[in-house]
């Protein structure tokens, strides 16, 4: 039973057929599986028992699977495999993530790329491979070796993967912001890693108009300590002015022209050799600088690229994502597979909510990912891409971001593409990754996350620290995984990074979770479990809120959090309405009902407020825990995570609240 008191009906939206099923990757792997080591791997859930009960023989059949490139692999897989933190795999293997991305220098394309302003590019795997070779030497030239540290301040561009390739073909760490974000934010994320080299846009296209980088730039480079050269790519301007930025600035063409493409010498690391920093939304207080191993990414990126999404040669995968989110890092690791990468950058929504079906008709998309609230926009703005484009590629639709509603399930299903696999999939910068996924040979029920992460020892525990299903409780790991964090950047002992998640459950990885294991082996989200309300001690997820709430035409989004009040707590929802509607008596009944008829009465709010606008991270994830600090008339510690921090003041005393 449902802990709300509703039964998990299993309404299956899609099964593949057995034709399907024989296609993919994940079939042959469960074949070679058998062959290899005579193991009984019927069935996905037979699968996921042996890839985190024998993880050793599990991860070598991938990397073997999957043909990882290196100098060495080593005997020894795991090590310390009881340890959590602590587990080591692979410790002798010596690699370079970039040779592994660039295995292929054919004339085939490997980058796609669509501007919002009508930009168009493609780069050949044999182009793509010049570029980084010709970037590489130039860095070197720079003086950058292993461990330095390459920042990108850019928009999604085929120069940001280049420029990755190329940081990471010589053992140097990469990282990245996306331009919109304010100079405090990226100077509270590179502030932190000092690195060495900063490439930069001169600034990016959104919603149509060109917004310039070019004084944010020249502030953020004016506090980075130990920064060396800045790399411009002109995008919004052909020439940009970029002699304001000091001796130190050049242009991305000429920091290229004395370099001819050559072989690339990569350098083979150990496979915990740092590869990039991620950052935490810092919402709560300065990010934290998430550190990851090249070998770690490389692997838990080819086992979801192969196994979970069934990515081939020759497949066009598409992101919407920006540099300053981990699914760019994700999308770019779809290289390794040999599929070519589909690239924009500007609004989704500019000139029309069509254009990303537009590139996935105009390049043969096989696999469309996006965020659920994009999806939400697109049963909002009443698009049905099934009427009005061909979709002939598209094998897979991707969700993340926040959990996906059933009602987003019926839309893909209905109104975008009857044949895909819609794989819902959750995890989190702290991995490089996903918890729990798709299962391309499985069933697709509404509401569900079809699957536990093959190789990742999900749970849902109980405040006891007991297994439990069917029931709410914290999406935990038992057993490490290779994209583990190595640690936080300027976290020597450690203290910072134990505590983030394995304060709560010894040797156990909590991961913020509030979720639930269905009866049929599928996943639920429910938010994060730090936002969970609890009024009369009874704990409820956001989402359960947002899934019914967005389900009427009048609300474009909401956001609900806990008011302290009156020794207990209590549920306040913000709606943001449909232009010129306003919030009375007739439409809060109407939400009201809504929440009570579907999920139960304790779900229902007792305040609901009209704001204009709702505080959300440049990932586009609403900030329930800092309107829940405004509310209360507590400081919010960062504001400059936010991409419009002014929407916050909305929430400040507001006399709703005070009664």
């Amino acid at each position: 039973m449902h802990s709300s008191g509703a039964p998990f009906l299993d309404q299956t939206l899609w099964q593949p057929d057995r034709r399907r099923i024989e296609s993919t990757n994940l079939f042959r792997f469960m074949h070679m599986l058998r062959e290899r080591w005579g193991v009984d791997v019927e069935d996905y859930a037979t699968l996921h028992r042996f890839s985190v009960e024998d993880m050793e023989k599990f991860w070598l059949s991938l990397w073997d699977y999957a043909g990882v490139v290196a100098e060495t692999r080593g005997e020894r897989i795991l090590v310390d495999g009881d340890r959590m933190p602590g587990g080591r795999f692979f410790p002798d293997a010596r690699l370079n993530f970039a040779e592994n991305l660039l295995k292929r220098r054919d004339d085939e394309d490997a980058i796609v790329f669509w501007g919002e302003n009508r930009a168009r590019r493609r780069l050949s795997w044999r182009e793509l491979y010049e570029q980084v070779s010709r970037l590489a030497q130039a860095l070197e030239a720079d003086g950058v070796k292993h461990g330095d540290r390459v920042a990108a301040f850019m928009p999604n561009l085929p120069e940001t993967v280049i420029a990755m390739l190329a940081a990471a073909s010589l053992g140097a760490v990469f990282t990245s912001c996306s331009p919109d974000f304010g100079v405090r934010g990226v100077l509270d994320r590179f502030g932190q890693v000092t690195p060495k080299v900063l490439i930069a846009a001169d600034g990016y296209f959104y919603n149509g108009k060109a917004h310039s980088a070019l004084d944010k730039l020249r502030a953020i480079a004016a506090e980075l300590p130990g920064l060396e050269r800045i790399v411009v790519i002109p995008y919004v301007s052909e020439r940009a002015e970029i002699e304001a930025l000091g001796a130190w600035a050049i242009r991305f063409d000429d920091y290229l022209a004395f370099y001819h493409a050559r072989e690339i010498p990569f350098v083979r690391l150990p496979f915990n050799a740092p590869l990039y920093i991620l950052y935490s939304s810092g919402t709560t207080g300065v990010p934290k600088c998430i550190v990851h191993g090249a070998g770690g990414t490389l692997l838990k990126h080819l086992e979801e690229h192969l196994l979970q999404c069934d990515v081939r040669p020759n497949d066009r995968v598409f992101y919407f994502t920006t540099c300053g989110w981990m699914m760019w890092n994700w999308l770019a690791s779809a290289l390794a597979c040999g599929a070519t990468l589909l690239l924009y950058d500007g609004s989704p929504f500019y000139p029309s909510g069509e254009v990303l079906f537009d590139l996935a008709d105009a390049e043969g998309m096989t696999h469309f990912g996006t965020s659920a609230k994009y999806i939400d926009a697109l049963v909002k703005a009443g698009l049905e891409p099934k009427r009005s484009h061909r979709l002939t590629a598209l094998r897979t639709v991707l969700s993340t971001g926040s959990p996906l509603a059933p009602s987003g399930f019926d839309y893909v299903y209905e109104k975008l593409k009857s044949e895909v696999c819609l794989s819902s999939i959750s995890g989190g910068a702290d991995l490089i990754g996903c918890f729990v996924g798709g299962n391309p040979i499985g069933p697709v029920r509404r509401g569900e996350i079809q699957a536990k992460v093959l190789g990742m020892a999900v749970d849902i525990f109980d405040e006891n620290g007991r297994s439990i299903v069917g029931h709410k409780g914290e999406l935990v790991s038992t057993r490490p995984f290779p994209s583990m964090p190595l640690g936080f950047w300027n976290d020597s002992d450690g203290s910072k990074y134990r505590a983030a998640y394995f304060s709560i459950y010894p040797n156990v990885w909590r991961h913020g979770d509030w979720a639930e294991i269905t009866p049929q082996g599928g996943i639920v989200i429910y938010g994060r479990s730090d936002a969970v309300l609890n009024p009369g001690g009874v704990r409820i997820g956001t989402a359960e809120i947002y899934r019914q709430v967005e389900r009427l035409d009048e609300i474009v989004e909401s956001l609900v959090v806990g008011q302290d009040w009156e020794n207990d707590v209590r549920i306040v929802l913000f709606v943001r309405l449909r232009q010129g509607l306003t919030l009375d008596d007739t439409l809060t009944e109407k939400i009201r009902k809504q929440i009570r008829d579907n999920a139960s009465p304790r779900h229902v709010p007792a305040k609901i407020v009209q704001v204009a606008d709702i505080p959300r991270t440049f990932s586009g994830k609403i900030v329930e825990l800092a309107v829940r600090e405004i509310i209360h008339g507590r400081p919010v510690k960062n504001r400059d995570a936010l991409a419009n921090p002014e929407a916050l003041e909305l929430f400040r005393n507001l006399p709703e609240l005070a009664r």
